[in-house]
């Protein structure tokens, strides 16, 4: 699995409405209004690469309000979630 972190760009009088249109698309896993330079952060996850493009210009990039993005590809995940259940597995509660 591929995680891109998407940095977005809005129309600041939209963002609710931007996110909730992002955060339905298929590959997006989660989108967080933030602070700073950028609005919204869309967590993307795909099975290969070329899906990315699919994704980030052919969907994100088109919703009506996403005025530019920029995009981060994980090289690994590191996720205290992860390794709580990876130290749990075989154990008996």
């Amino acid at each position: 699995m591929i995680t891109a972190i998407v940095l977005i760009k809005t129309s600041v009088d939209r963002i609710p409405e931007i996110a909730e249109t992002i955060a339905a698309l298929d590959a997006v896993t989660e989108v967080y209004s933030v602070t700073g330079t950028y609005d919204l952060v869309a967590m993307v996850r795909v099975r290969a690469h070329e899906d990315l493009a699919d994704v980030i210009p052919g969907q994100v990039n088109k919703v009506p309000g996403v005025e530019s993005t920029e995009t981060h590809i994980a090289f690994r995940t590191y996720s205290r979630h992860d390794l709580d259940a990876a130290f749990a597995l075989g154990l008996d509660d």
